[in-house]
């Protein structure tokens, strides 16, 4: 699969928050979120293994027990079934890939 950088196909995902599934394969899925300033992502878990990189922006992270505050550059995995969470301090953008693939980010 192959994308081509777009404006269109974001989602509302939270107050503050959209996001867009980028590609996504058998076992992986990438998805784009662009987080507003001031947006709650609330503490949640599911079983897909997430793997993030911060490109521009400052978060809050909360994975389990652990706080990060993240900048652009700064990059997290959260285990499947982990319990995790974020505050968003500035406009931010954010790219994780999933795995196994999440079915509720699939392209309708």
């Amino acid at each position: 699969m192959f994308a081509k950088q777009s404006e269109s196909g974001y989602r509302p995902a939270l107050e503050g928050i959209e996001r867009k599934t980028l590609v996504h394969g058998d076992k992986t899925l990438m998805t784009e979120f662009r987080l507003r300033k001031g947006a709650v992502l609330p503490r949640h878990a599911h079983p897909h293994e997430q793997t993030g990189y911060l490109v521009k922006g400052r978060i809050r992270l909360r994975i389990g027990a652990d706080e990060y505050d993240a900048q652009a550059g700064d990059s997290w995995c959260v285990p499947g079934g982990a319990e995790h969470e974020a505050d968003i301090l500035e406009d931010s953008v954010a790219i994780e890939v999933f795995s196994p693939v999440r079915d509720d980010y699939l392209p309708a």
